[in-house]
């Protein structure tokens, strides 16, 4: 069994927070980490995965909706006509852009600066390894 580790700076970048921030949760007992060979930090793959889904659970509001996939992200851009609109928005590093009527956009008063939730609710939702060659296991 391959066991997957990663340094402080990759555990924060999969956590969407700073290097910093890792190390204080590390340093505060909240993140488990070890040291390698070479004296680094590293956090088991396990550990960080458990870490988290609590992180996920604790901000996830029970009971609101059914959908379970949330991004919050800042507006970037609103192209509207005058049935349908397209809604931009910067969810870290992911760009989510939605359609929807443009009579929702207004009502919900979404334009460029506004901080918005992307709510996703799939039953097709596809999922890649980075660095795999595409196609394998199809």
């Amino acid at each position: 069994m391959l066991v997957t580790t990663f340094r402080i700076s990759e555990a924060a970048s999969l956590l969407g927070v700073s290097a910093d921030t890792a190390r204080r949760w590390v340093d505060a007992g909240r993140l488990a980490a070890n040291r390698d060979e070479n004296g680094h930090r590293v956090v088991d793959g396990a550990d960080l995965a458990a870490f988290a889904r609590a992180q996920v659970v604790a901000a996830d509001a029970p009971g609101h909706s059914s959908a379970r996939n949330r991004l919050r992200g800042i507006v970037t851009e609103v192209v509207k006509d005058a049935v349908m609109a397209q809604v931009e928005i910067a969810a870290g590093p992911f760009r989510v852009v939605s359609l929807l009527s443009r009579q929702a956009v207004d009502e919900l008063g979404l334009e460029v600066g506004v901080v918005a939730d992307a709510v996703i609710k799939s039953t097709n939702v596809v999922v890649e390894v980075p660095g795999q060659a595409r196609g394998a296991g199809q």
